[in-house]
This record gives C-alpha cells, structure tokens and sequence, in this order.
C-alpha cells in the first residue's frame, strides 16, 4: 500500500494538484499517524499565504515551508468517510465493518474522491473513476420510491459509497445532481456541464418512529431557523422518506460550468484530532481570528446555539458545524445544516460542545458574552492587530431572537411542528425568548 498521496483543489473548472501527503509512521495507527505535508511548489508560489479556497484549510495556509505533523492533518479527516457511508464502503472492500483505525487509509485512498467542498484525494478520484457504472438518471419517484431499478443500479455497480455517499453521519445519504434533463444522477457520474442542481439527499432509517420523525422535521425546523434570523441556504423537499436538501458547497454558473466552494469543519478549523471535547469558547476564538467578519460570524454562531438549545438539537458535534471559503479570500460559516429535533434519537444524545465552565444546558448568557469578547482581545505579542469585538451588537443580534421564540412557542404546531414535539419545546422556548429578552 502506498504511503504517499497527492491532493488535489478544484480551481477555475480543473483539478490542481497542490499537496502532497507521506505517511511518516504506519498506515494501521490511521489519523494518528504522523504526515509530512507540502504544498507543491508553483501553487505555493502563486497562492502564497492563502487560507481560503486556494489553500487546505484555514490551519494549512500556502507556504513554500512542509509541515510535520503527528497526526493527519485535520482537514484530510473531513474527507474520510464516517457514519453509514463509512460502513458500506468498508463492505465494498470486503473489510469488517468493526475495522477501526487500520481501515482510515485505505478508506481515504477509495473514498475521498467525491466529497463536499473542492478538496479530493488524487488517488481516489482515479479508483472512482475505474470503477465508475454506466451514466443513468432517475426521477425523483425513483429516488423517493426507492425503486427497484433504483437500487438495483446501486448495488451492481458499488456507488452507494464509493462516489456519492461521502457525506459525514450516520443517515444514509447521497449526492445526486438534477441535470439538463430534468432527472438525477449520482453526483460524481454527471459531467458539470450538464449540471443544474445539486443536492445531498438524506434516507430515512429502519421503521423507528422517531427517527422518521427527526427526519421529517428538518424542512420545518430550517424554516424556524429563518425566522429566528439563522443563516440559511434553501428550503428542504420532504418525499415519502426522502429528504431532499440543496448543497451551498457548489454554484452552477451561467455558463454551465460549475464552482466548488472550499469547506471544512470546525474540528479541522480547530486543529483537533481524535476524539476531543471542543468547547464553545475555543470555536470563537478561531472564528475571530480567521473568518473575513468576525462580528458577523461569532453572531451567527451564538444564534445556533440559542437555536438548538430552545428546539432540542442536541447533535452539535463538531462536524455539524463549518466553515466555508471561496476563491475571493472569504471565510464564513457554511448556510446551517443537520438541524432537526435530535433529542427524539432512540439513544439519546448528549449535547457535545459547551461553553466553558459555564454550561448544564441552560447557559448564562451574559457570561456567553463577556468571555466571548475577552477572548476575542488581541494578543500584541503573538502579533494580532484586529479590533476585538463589540459586545452591544452581540446582545442586540440575541434580543431579535426573542419574538421569533415567542410565536414559535404559541404557533408551532401551524409552523410544521408536531403536536408532541411542539409540547415539548413549549416551555423551553418561552424560557429562550425571555433569556433573550432580557440580555443585557
């Protein structure tokens, strides 16, 4: 097994080959391996200093210099399959589906060739286009239906994990793309020019009731989110138990051609590998220092929080969260996504991300605040020049979320919300609206 791959960037309509990986410790210790990285040395040239959608990620800038880390470095974690993608792909190896850590390289060598954003393995590009099937579309009735022909195209030809399931999480999902035609296509099969819009469609799960549920709340709650002022891309299409969500990673331009937005989450944006508890503390202050408007974007992320917190989405792991970056040198958050009532999940999910010292599920969000802006301080001797942030926008982007709690709390129900999931959240909601209300 090669010990070396090279990654490639999506840039103007090609494929560049910008790094280069070298695996300086075993393959078997997976993610925890030691790496060499470099950046190839025209790309570095060119792009010196960017962090944006010419770079890897935000923590991997361009530079001439190669990095030793060790570990892997974080943003090539966002590209290795998890989750039920990374079940079926370890079956379409013929591995065991318990296999672990000495499974991560091979994984990322056959399964990195497709993924959300514009960053992809070489290596795996080229295995997915050996074993690519036959270019054939599909209705939605298809899609939705689960139709034999459906499936059947499926299963014969190994796609469901190997092209268009790179997609982070345990729900089965696929990336299919409405092309000129009118019907959908796995993603990584329809050439761009063809390509008219992009989803990431999410299946439902077994017969659990309340997984079906979780599901079929996400198109709602991403109206709630709107109303409660949340950055949001585009309505969700619910069909039978087929979700369907429009991508924000790629723009079909009008000249047919299609852009790759880089992306990347939070636990790459922080630097963490492995299984770390994040805190909500740590995600500011990196999103204070490397996102374009910090003022903007720290808003938007306290906004989730109070969002989740008031509608029971608890899953707020550190892949549910990232950053997007675009070829004129700005980073934000991503448009939200994975937002849905989890605390219905038959196994219960504990609230991940915290706020430091300061968090049983009901923070205090005065405190939120006053170590939102202390952190945000620049240190003059690590060189940082940047204004820190202001705490009166901050509470008056909070306030604004009070009404919006409020009506949900009294309409819910006429707002897509089940009756029992309404009851539920009724009383945490008027709690938020009131914590929001009287911020100060």
């Amino acid at each position: 097994m090669t010990k070396a791959c090279t990654l490639q960037l999506h840039v103007h309509d090609t494929w560049h080959d910008v790094a280069s990986v070298s695996l300086m410790a075993f393959a078997e210790a997976g993610s925890k391996a030691a790496t060499y990285t470099a950046y190839d040395m025209t790309w570095a040239v060119e792009h010196q200093d960017a962090r944006a959608a010419h770079a890897l990620g935000c923590q991997f800038p361009v530079q001439l210099e190669a990095v030793l880390l060790k570990h892997w470095p974080p943003c090539l974690i966002d590209l290795l399959p998890q989750g039920f993608g990374r079940g079926e792909l370890l079956r379409c190896l013929g591995m065991p589906e318990t296999a672990r850590d000495a499974a991560d390289w091979p994984l990322l060598m056959v399964g990195a060739g497709n993924p959300v954003g514009n960053l992809r393995v070489k290596a795996a590009a080229a295995w997915l286009a050996e074993h690519q099937g036959p270019l054939h579309g599909f209705n939605d009735a298809e899609v939705s239906e689960r139709s034999e022909v459906f499936c059947e195209y499926l299963a014969e030809h190994g796609l469901f994990a190997a092209g268009s399931a790179g997609v982070q999480g345990e729900w089965p999902k696929l990336l299919l793309t409405r092309a000129d035609d009118g019907l959908l296509y796995l993603d990584h099969t329809l050439p761009d020019a063809r390509a008219r819009q992009h989803y990431i469609v999410k299946f439902g799960r077994g017969a659990n009731e309340r997984l079906a549920q979780v599901l079929r709340h996400e198109g709602p709650y991403m109206e709630l989110a709107q109303r409660l002022g949340l950055r949001v891309h585009a309505p969700l299409l619910l069909r039978e138990r087929v979700l369907f969500i429009p991508r924000f990673d790629r723009r079909v331009r009008v000249d047919g051609g299609v852009e790759r937005l880089g992306q990347e989450s939070i636990a790459s944006l922080t630097g963490r590998v492995g299984e770390y508890a994040l805190s909500h503390d740590e995600v500011c202050w990196h999103l204070v220092r490397r996102c374009t408007a910090p003022q903007a974007e720290v808003l938007e992320y306290l906004r989730r929080d109070v969002a989740n917190l008031a509608l029971g989405n608890k899953d707020n792991h550190s892949r549910n969260t990232a950053l997007q970056r675009d070829f004129d040198g700005r980073i934000t958050l991503t448009p939200l996504y994975d937002f849905a009532p989890m605390y219905l999940h038959p196994n219960g999910i504990a609230r991940r991300i915290r706020w430091r010292n300061n968090d049983g599920g009901c923070p205090d969000w005065a405190r939120v605040l006053d170590a939102v802006v202390e952190l945000s301080r620049p240190h003059e001797d690590k060189g940082e020049r940047d204004a820190p942030l202001q705490r009166e926008p901050l509470v008056e982007g909070l306030r604004a979320m009070a009404a919006p709690l409020t009506e949900i709390a009294r309409h819910g129900v006429e707002m897509g919300l089940e009756p029992n999931v309404h009851a539920h959240l009724r009383l945490g909601l008027e709690e938020m609206s009131a914590a929001m209300a009287h911020l100060t």
